[in-house]
């Protein structure tokens, strides 16, 4: 059984090969340096090395005032200038990813027609959520809404501290937080898996645009396109971490120093820094394990300790309150959505919020793109375009705003009913301690408050571990597979270069310089759009082709395959192969 297992899965591979892939001598890694246990494009690799280098000496060189000053400036400029182009270039991602699932090409499987899943569904949505939003959500979940609470968006004309405010503070939330994040890391995410695994492309950036460049994503073109990609990762993924391990930093502080009373914990740059070493190990650890080892384990873990925490503060906290708040906010934010994802604030009160709050996001999600999307691109092969698209934008969107009901709900409840402490204690002490305030409103703070700080911590691990995994994809010439020594070698890179910018003071500086790459990513995403379509056409065409049938009764004729047709295409189930179905 197993020889026949080979048999048919070696025919369906020379089939999606001989019809699907371009004509092309060239494979993933080819040309790659393979020394001391390193794995890497002789272009990409070193030279994205000394960019980072550069980078850090001229961030440390000019220092945090005028490195602040700097990239305040660029992105001032773009969010003044661009920002309605990232609204609308938001939007056509959301419309195209949508009619890729749901019109003819939502049945094209990633991988080929007898393409395997790799994970089962629910490591699959454990994964690709740790990657996606992990930090954010336990950073924003408290203060985003308390902000809004507190200063009204203009589009909604409330007014400030009433329930009105309160509404209009969650809808405004899940609009930052719901579909239009997930649409952007669909679209790449598609766009990497599809070019990788079904046309036998790197697993790299460079590879969705072969319907243009053609054998030219080999050179200087493609490279250049990996190189900006690793620039935006390693620096976005940096950033943030070292904003995250200030969380957990003023969150150890605050459970057990104010809230315990047992002993004081020390806040600042150093402490920081040693933090950044002890999690860095840790995720070390993880992604010398592998995907499925490390990686697939710990954002299992994420998930459980995520649904531990939502689970506690549902039963202890006001129930009621947060499931009428995520419903009301719901359908504000339905009811809104248009207005909301066209709003530009140009003609009346809502500039503030439309240029500090939803430009920022924006611009944040299309700079996080290629990492988030190359990740989950790396988990998805078997899928079919609408069950990939199904799972990335819409799960993770639901349960980003059950999460942000429970505890942004939470918060409002304590600010219009309770004792205003968690609010008073957030304007007080800022963002990273918004969500311990609210935890100690409800019994058993303390407790809750360290399993907060431990969730913080395993994603903080979890983002170290997929970025890691990233890097090495994009320095490596796209090969799926890359020696552990490298793996360990960007896991530790992505330590270093946080505590040495949290260090020198620029880490500030960094995430505005990621959000000014947001508007040229816009731009490659907006042309992402037609490269793709191109693929999916192309390989729906050739689905549909004589040929095609030709080469299945061929198949069909050789061994025991059955034929099946799920509306206009046609697909393979090979007996005693893998137990491929038609897609929906």
């Amino acid at each position: 059984m197993a020889d026949s297992d080979n048999t048919t899965g070696e025919m369906s591979d020379g089939l999606q090969v001989e019809l699907f892939h371009p004509e092309s001598d060239r494979e993933p890694g080819d040309t790659n340096i393979e020394k001391y246990g390193f794995d890497v494009h002789p272009v990409v690799f070193p030279v994205a090395l000394l960019l980072i280098g550069a980078f850090i000496a001229l961030t440390l060189i000019l220092g945090a005032e005028r490195a602040n000053e700097t990239y305040s400036a660029v992105r001032g400029f773009f969010e003044g200038n661009f920002g309605w182009f990232f609204l609308l270039a938001v939007n056509i991602f959301i419309v195209t990813i949508v009619y890729f699932a749901f019109g003819k090409y939502g049945t094209i499987r990633i991988g080929g027609v007898q393409a395997e899943k790799e994970f089962s569904d629910f490591s699959w949505m454990a994964m690709l959520f740790s990657a996606g939003m992990g930090i954010g959500l336990m950073f924003f979940s408290v203060s985003e809404p308390l902000y809004y609470f507190q200063n009204v968006p203009g589009f909604f004309g409330a007014e400030a501290g009433t329930g009105a405010a309160a509404s209009a503070a969650m809808a405004q939330t899940f609009f930052h937080w719901g579909f239009h994040p997930w649409a952007i890391y669909g679209l790449v995410g598609l766009g990497l898996a599809f070019f990788s695994f079904n046309r036998g492309l790197p697993l790299t950036f460079r590879s969705i645009f072969w319907p243009l460049l053609g054998e030219r994503i080999y050179g200087w073109p493609g490279h250049v396109i990996d190189l900006v990609t690793v620039f935006a990762t390693l620096f976005g993924l940096s950033t943030s971490l070292g904003l995250g391990v200030a969380q957990v930093n003023t969150g150890l502080s605050y459970v057990f120093g104010d809230m315990m009373g047992l002993l004081s914990i020390p806040t600042g740059t150093l402490p920081r820094i040693l933090l950044i070493g002890g999690i860095t190990l840790i995720a070390t650890a993880s992604v010398a394990a592998g995907l499925d080892g490390g990686v697939k384990r710990l954002s299992t873990v994420n998930l459980y300790l995520m649904f531990i925490l939502l689970g506690f503060l549902l039963i202890v906290g006001p129930t009621v309150y947060i499931f009428g708040t995520w419903v009301q906010g719901l359908g504000t934010y339905f009811g809104n959505l248009l207005s909301l994802s066209f709003f530009t604030g140009t003609q009346g009160a809502g500039a503030t919020t439309v240029s500090a709050w939803t430009i920022f996001y924006w611009a944040w999600w299309i700079a996080w793109s290629p990492f988030v999307g190359m990740f989950i691109a790396r988990i998805s092969k078997g899928r079919t375009v609408r069950e990939f698209v199904l799972g990335v934008l819409f799960l993770p969107s639901l349960f980003s705003t059950i999460w942000l009901s429970t505890f942004g709900g939470s918060a409002l409840f304590d600010s219009l009913q309770g004792s205003g402490a968690a609010l008073a204690t957030y304007n007080e002490l800022g963002q990273t301690v918004a969500m311990f305030a609210l935890l100690e409103q409800f019994p058993l703070g303390a407790v809750s408050g360290l399993l907060a700080t431990l969730l913080v911590i395993t994603f903080f691990v979890t983002s170290s571990d997929s970025g890691s995994l990233v890097i090495d994809h994009l320095t490596s010439g796209g090969k799926h597979d890359v020696p552990r020594t490298q793996r360990i070698f960007w896991a530790v890179t992505e330590g270093a270069v946080a505590a040495v910018l949290l260090w020198g003071g620029g880490l500030n500086a960094l995430q505005t310089a990621s959000i000014a790459t947001g508007f040229p990513f816009a731009v490659i995403l907006v042309l992402m759009c037609y490269t793709v379509y191109q693929g999916l056409d192309n390989e729906y065409e050739i689905l549909e082709s004589e040929e095609f049938a030709e080469r299945i009764q061929h198949m069909t004729d050789q061994d025991d395959i059955d034929v099946v047709t799920t509306g206009d295409t046609t697909v393979t189930d090979i007996k005693g192969g893998a137990d491929a179905d038609s897609g929906d």
